[in-house]
């Protein structure tokens, strides 16, 4: 218990499967959370239910279009307005869509772009002077391990979550002097209600099963607390093992 005591964070993607398994687990370690989503039923349900486990002033809830710059300024205003601080933005939220090269719209890989890059930077962009002000902290960023690699049919989300590898470490280089540290967490799959209708043996992993969002989430407690503090620009691969899996039937 206590190992983020009195930090305050605000998540993006906060109301389901990884941001919302984190948003539990960071309160249960004594954090204050905001949860960001466009989910308003979700996000408000689980936040209601975080104040009434741990108490009223545990969690709240906020609209969020990762893809607004007016939207992120709110939230973080809103944050501040709440608790008084920020100290961790857990930059999650993030979507998916692929297709074959030929047949790939510019208006998905426009998509993968604004939600899963753009809506980081404005995060981080948003952010960086509330964690400034609050002397230091850490930025989180879900990339994949797609952010590590090549896959096909899947362009578009391949160069977001490579972007966001690269975003990661030019935006640690950039607030290191601020006490601010940036990493990058790469889920291979993740066991989720969409997840879950895939075949088992789609992505070949080592372990043999998917990894949960409590998997998952542990990571993220880990770089929110200060047990990370001299961990930063760095990737967090979270995949059973996938990244490094030769196919044996190759």
């Amino acid at each position: 218990m206590g190992r983020v005591q009195d930090k305050v964070v605000l998540i993006s993607g906060g109301a389901r499967n990884i941001g919302g398994a984190s948003a539990r687990m960071l309160v249960a370690e004594g954090a204050k959370v905001v949860i960001g989503d466009l989910l308003d039923d979700e996000g408000k349900a689980l936040a209601e239910e975080l104040c009434q486990e741990f108490g009223d002033s545990s969690a709240r809830y906020v609209h969020l279009d990762v893809t607004s710059e007016e939207d992120w300024a709110a939230a973080v205003a809103f944050t501040v307005a709440e608790f008084g601080r920020l100290d961790v933005l857990f930059n999650n939220a993030g979507i998916f869509n692929g297709g074959q090269l030929q047949r790939y719209k510019a208006s998905q890989w426009q998509q993968m772009i604004d939600v899963n890059l753009t809506g980081a930077f404005f995060g981080a962009k948003a952010a960086a002077d509330a964690i400034i002000a609050a002397g230091g902290g850490s930025i989180i960023n879900t990339s994949s391990i797609e952010g590590l690699r090549g896959t096909p049919w899947a362009h578009g989300y391949v160069a977001s979550k490579w972007g966001l590898t690269g975003l990661t470490k030019s935006l640690a280089m950039e607030l290191a002097p601020h006490g601010i540290r940036v990493n990058s967490i790469h889920p291979g799959r993740i066991s989720t209600p969409a997840t879950d209708q895939m075949p088992e043996n789609l992505i070949p992993i080592p372990l043999g099963r998917a990894g949960q969002p409590e998997e998952v989430a542990a990571f993220v407690l880990f770089l929110a607390s200060d047990e990370s503090s001299f961990s930063t620009g760095a990737e967090f691969v979270v995949d059973g093992g996938t990244v490094m899996h030769i196919p044996t039937n190759i």
